[in-house]
């Protein structure tokens, strides 16, 4: 045992290794046995809440007090976050609205051009997930990502700008490149700030906010549209500035408001950011570290659990991918609305993602489980799909699955949830969720190609990809909820049985562990 350690009571404490002054990342302080038997070192390179957590010793936290810091905290961080969410998607779905509004004319786009108008931002978004996620670790989380945010509103402005096609493709690779870093900084934001029984719910707020973002897209698209001969420009190049000059907007706003830590916080008394961080040692996992930890990236690649996710993210994206790029043109060319028409028509479907998500994450008061809410939620998609697909003597019932299949990203909001509350290491956290996004790239770049141009206007395989591909996923994410299910009977037996070890070590909820070396770590099933 190390000579920084002390002893008091036969319990070994950490308060004088993790001293703010004397830390020394490489030297080990004690060690652990992990839940598969491993001796794992602790040394002094543990996650940035350590310090905030010695100081918050002396600080107690009341059932009253702690809802009244949830609600400041909810009232300060969630409107900001959903309206900036609500942006992005207005951002990647602008090309679709624009397309209706004359896009594919003006650029005399043919054969599958227009389907790589969609894939190219995925590319982007593919190539660069990883490095900008590994940066997402290195540097301030809130900064980085406002700064992004800045420039690719900038970037969305400048899609007014290309006279040729190859033009247009470029600015839309380098507008995924930049909104690469908006959903894992959103996950990492969310962990630091909620509890894990809190976190489904507020990731199904911001998440939902897609559904906003379409009806604020559609209303913007169709009044712009209406006007046409109004503007010195196409009425579609006017719509990339708009939501360009707004997304710029919130990027500052996101600079100035929300802080690079909760302990930070402008709009938290002392005692309250104190607090915060008393509220999430439940989580067996803190505010992140810096510091890139190889043994985690080795963890994350090997956990069959992160390839579930991945191949979960491929399978449930090929079809937005598909219907984001496709959606208005399928309300256009197969229901028959006008243009203008077709614009206001996605709105139905937003309401539906805005309301449908956020309730299915609130019955987790209920059921308890969110992943088996979701596994129920993608099932009705499936049924969804399948009316969308098949019940071609029934026009409304083909309506109605379009509209049904905006409660699909259920699933994909309790994959995130699950990044938050049942990956632990900061370095296995971000390398799962790098991986869970290079795979939600996969499918979306993959879904705009399954709309194959000579199937024009009914798409038949495109539709029909859509029905397997979330057929695949329900079987996915039941797989994902038995494997976390089976392990925390597995630990729950262990413990029973006096095979595992208890550290009896203070604030090792803080040390940057993964799920797998701590044997006090639960999945939130």
């Amino acid at each position: 045992m190390s000579d920084i350690e002390k002893e008091k009571g036969g319990e070994t404490e950490l308060h004088s290794t993790f001293s703010k002054d004397n830390i020394d990342t490489d030297q080990v302080l004690s060690h652990i046995k992990s839940i598969d038997g491993r001796i794992i070192d602790i040394t002094g390179d543990v996650d940035e809440a350590m310090e905030y957590a010695l100081d918050a010793q002396d600080v107690e936290l009341t059932e009253k007090e702690e809802r009244k810091l949830l609600f400041k905290i909810d009232l300060f961080l969630l409107p900001l976050i959903c309206l900036l969410y609500a942006l992005q998607y207005m951002d990647k779905v602008s090309s679709g609205y624009a397309a209706v509004m004359g896009l594919r004319t003006y650029y005399s786009m043919h054969g599958d051009q227009y389907s790589w108008c969609g894939s190219a931002f995925y590319l982007g978004y593919l190539v660069f997930e990883f490095p900008i996620s590994m940066a997402l670790q290195r540097f301030p989380v809130v900064k980085l990502s406002g700064i992004f945010i800045v420039l690719w509103g900038m970037i969305l402005c400048l899609h007014a700008v290309p006279k040729n096609y190859a033009g247009f493709v470029t600015l839309r690779t380098f507008l995924g490149i930049l909104e690469s870093a908006v959903t894992p900084a959103m996950v990492i934001i969310t962990g630091q700030w909620y509890k894990a029984d809190e976190q489904f719910l507020r990731t199904a707020y911001w998440f939902a906010c897609n559904g906003l973002g379409t009806i604020l897209g559609s209303s913007i698209a169709y009044g712009l549209a209406i006007r046409e001969g109004s503007y010195s420009l196409e009425a579609w190049k006017v719509l990339f500035i708009v939501i360009g000059c707004m997304t710029i907007s919130v990027g500052f706003m996101i600079l100035l408001h929300i802080p690079d830590l909760p302990v930070k916080a402008w709009f938290l008394t002392p005692t309250q950011r104190k607090q915060v961080v008393l509220r999430i040692k439940s989580n067996n996992q803190g505010f992140g570290n810096k510091h890139f930890k190889m043994h985690q990236l080795k963890e994350a690649l090997l956990d069959i659990n992160t390839w579930i996710c991945f191949f979960y993210a491929i399978a449930t994206d090929i079809p937005n991918g598909a219907l984001t790029n496709f959606g208005a043109i399928l309300l256009k060319d197969v229901f028959g609305y006008s243009s203008t028409q077709s614009l206001l028509m996605n709105m139905p479907g937003g309401a539906v993602e805005l309301v449908g998500c956020i309730l299915f994450a609130w019955l987790q008061k209920y059921f308890k489980h969110k992943l088996a809410i979701a596994t129920f939620a993608m099932t009705i998609t499936v049924g969804a799909v399948s009316m969308l697909a098949f019940a071609l003597d029934s026009p409304k019932a083909r309506l109605a699955g379009y509209y049904l299949y905006y409660i699909s990203p259920v699933g994909t909001i309790c994959c995130l949830s699950c990044f938050t509350s049942n990956v632990a290491g900061h370095t296995k956290k971000i390398t799962v969720s790098a991986m869970y996004l290079i795979g939600y790239c996969v499918g979306n770049l993959i879904g705009p190609q399954t709309f194959i141009a000579s199937q024009a206007p009914e798409y038949r395989g495109g539709q029909i990809s859509i029905v397997v591909c979330y057929s695949i996923s329900v079987i996915v994410i039941a797989w994902l909820y038995y494997n976390y299910w089976s392990e925390n009977r597995r630990r729950d037996r262990l413990l029973a049985e006096g095979a595992l070890e208890i550290p009896d070590i203070e604030n090792i909820e803080f040390a940057d562990l993964t799920d797998k070396e701590n044997v006090k770590f639960r999945y939130k099933l």
